[in-house]
């Protein structure tokens, strides 16, 4: 009903109008006026056009300025002195001396090279300083287009901060920055990314603001990866706003688009999930060709840096590497390969591969990448099929080097080939000594954090117990030992490993003598739980046997009795498997071997089978069936 009102009322104003207009054009012209100013105060002037009509308004065309013979000089131009030939003869406004600058800057880069040492006595041509007067005089009459291209030219022959032209260019855009339109924005903010001059800070955090507010304007992909690489001089808002229209924009991502977002969000700790999906999702789709070393070796760190899982790529990428690695370096074998490590993602071909690079390139590889490659192996558990040929060469290499190596990565180098059952004697013996000890921890002090400082003292321990265990009789390690068994394990306890210790405290029906829970070895171990049963798997007092294993030198004098069986209870978590894995990874295969080195039969409850246990009664019933299974295969082998 209003609208219809609406409509009549536009429809009667239009006639009165066009009445009137009639009217006052029969008057005489000093009659008119007074007609006119009469109409203007009872009605409000409406168009002939209804409102109801909706005939698009013309463009205004824009007023182009013809072609000039310097114009056409310029663009035919093929040397910087044809460009200064060219001003010299057909003198231009400042633009036409802006399109000029950029493109004598453009051939003298071309013909000179890269390097800038030739450019400040070049810009010492009387024709070049004319060309440029003109530019700094007039530069409010200069083209957006054109100021951003003399921006862009002045930063890369690195033009001094006081210049003339770049202070008037710098200070033109920034009163500009709102008129620019957001592709020119975006242009300013990537190249002056890492300048640090001030009026280049100044005009790039105003151009970084303008593209906060007005993010909308977006509408091709390669802007957004463009200015998401640069991430560290975007503003948080403008970051999660980029990665909305990242998340928008996704499909239409080439792989090296995809490949600079990636990495700006890990160089960022910006764990985007639904935008990583859909990258991934459109990553699978590229061609072969678009899967490159350096592509997939950035996505691989990018993956690893947000803990970011996804199987389908890592096989894909995978499938895509393995045709090239005979002509992979070195750096990128390590890089690769410690990004899966990271991922806890093991293929077995892909990393015998990696292992088979080594053996027919060891003399490529520097110290620091094989060290690196063996923690990655041993995080994985990975063990070559050409065990001795691949070691050999390691061993050599580390012989070499070890005693030039920094302590923590003596000590991470170490621990790795105690995992993987490689370490010699004397490796373990160097660590252990006193000099050493005292080194890692005064260092740990330092430079490190609490967290690092107990990770780096329980490794002594456990490569302590691979010297005491693996290598018995080799060296006296009473001097050394105690040492680093004075130190406490202060990891805090998971919901799971709670749970279990609670249901050995309810199988033995509460008597504190049957089961020790949380029992800190010597070894460097935490057990969740530790029982001894008889010959019929009942638990007995364990609280007068002896323990050498106790860390505070607990338990009784008397010997374990004949046909009875010490039990370690572990709690495998879902961090303790490898990725879509159900096999151990390194450091906890370790763990079991040394407790079973030690005298124990290991209980092993992983967790894909405890969750599933809802009650009490569930929790005993699985215990003692575990118990029952542990033994019997203990005593088949």
């Amino acid at each position: 009903m209003a609208s219809r009102l609406l409509f009549r009322y536009a429809r009667l104003l239009s006639r009165a109008s066009s009445q009137a207009s009639h009217a006052s054009a029969r008057l005489l012209p000093p009659v008119t006026g007074s007609a006119e100013l009469q109409r203007a105060k009872g009605w409000p002037w409406v168009p002939d056009r209804l409102m109801c009509e909706t005939k698009p308004k013309e463009d205004v065309p824009i007023a182009i300025p013809p072609r000039t013979k310097l114009d056409t000089l310029v663009e035919n131009a093929a040397t910087p002195e044809d460009v200064l030939s060219a001003w010299k003869q057909h003198p231009g406004n400042s633009n036409q001396a802006a399109i000029a600058l950029v493109a004598w800057i453009q051939l003298t880069m071309k013909t000179k090279g890269k390097s800038d040492q030739h450019v400040p006595e070049l810009m010492k041509d009387p024709r070049l300083q004319n060309m440029m007067n003109t530019l700094s005089k007039g530069v409010s009459w200069a083209w957006n287009n054109s100021l951003v291209s003399v921006l862009k030219s002045l930063w890369l022959i690195n033009v001094p901060s006081t210049d003339l032209v770049l202070s008037a260019v710098l200070n033109e855009l920034l009163w500009r920055s709102r008129r620019l339109t957001y592709r020119q924005l975006c242009y300013v903010a990537d190249w002056g990314a890492h300048r640090k001059g001030q009026q280049d800070v100044v005009l790039v955090n105003a151009v970084v603001k303008q593209l906060e507010l007005r993010w909308t304007e977006i509408t091709d992909a390669r802007t957004v990866s463009a200015l998401m690489s640069k991430a560290d001089r975007m503003t948080p808002v403008l970051m999660e706003r980029l990665e909305d229209k990242a998340l928008e924009l996704a499909e239409g991502f080439t792989g090296e688009e995809i490949r600079k977002v990636c990495v700006s969000l890990a160089t960022q700790r910006r764990r985007s999930v639904p935008l990583l999906r859909a990258l991934s999702y459109h990553l699978l789709q590229k061609p072969s060709s678009e899967f490159t070393t350096p592509l997939m070796i950035d996505i691989a760190f990018a993956y690893a840096s947000l803990n970011f899982h996804n199987t389908l790529v890592f096989q894909r990428m995978a499938s895509e590497l393995l045709p090239r690695l005979p002509e992979l370096s070195p750096e990128d074998i390590v890089r690769f390969a410690k990004s899966l490590g990271f991922l806890k993602w093991l293929h077995m071909r892909l990393f015998e591969g990696f292992a088979e690079h080594y053996t027919a390139n060891s003399q490529k590889y520097e110290p620091l990448q094989v060290c690196n490659l063996l923690r990655t192996f041993a995080r994985l558990g990975f063990y070559p099929s050409k065990e001795e040929e691949f070691y050999s060469k390691a061993h050599l290499m580390l012989e070499e080097s070890f005693s030039g190596l920094d302590p923590f990565l003596q000590t991470d180098v170490v621990w790795s080939l105690c995992v993987l059952q490689q370490a010699k004697p004397h490796y373990l013996v160097a660590l252990l000594q006193p000099n050493h000890v005292s080194k890692l921890s005064s260092k740990t002090r330092s430079v490190g954090s609490p967290s690092q400082a107990v990770s780096y003292k329980w490794k002594l321990l456990q490569i302590a117990a691979t010297l005491r265990l693996e290598h018995p009789g080799s060296s006296d390690t009473s001097l050394s030992v105690p040492s680093v068994s004075a130190w406490s394990n202060s990891a805090k306890v998971s919901a799971m490993k709670n749970s279990l210790r609670d249901a050995l405290q309810s199988f033995v029906g509460g008597k504190s003598e049957a089961v020790r829970t949380a029992v800190v070895t010597v070894y460097g171990w935490t057990i969740d739980g530790e029982m001894v049963v008889d010959c019929d798997n009942k638990p007995v007092d364990l609280s007068m046997l002896k323990a050498p294993h106790l860390m505070s030198r607990g338990g009784g004098d008397e010997a374990l009795p004949a046909g009875a069986r010490r039990l370690a209870f572990v709690a495998w978590e879902f961090a303790n498997f490898g990725s879509k894995s159900k096999d151990l990874l390194g450091c906890f295969t370790m763990m079991k071997r040394h407790l079973q080195l030690a005298g124990f039969i290991v209980v092993e409850v992983p967790f894909y089978e405890w969750l599933d246990l809802k009650t009490d009664w569930q929790k005993s019933a699985y215990l003692k069936d575990k118990i029952g299974k542990a033994v019997a295969e203990e005593m088949a082998k």
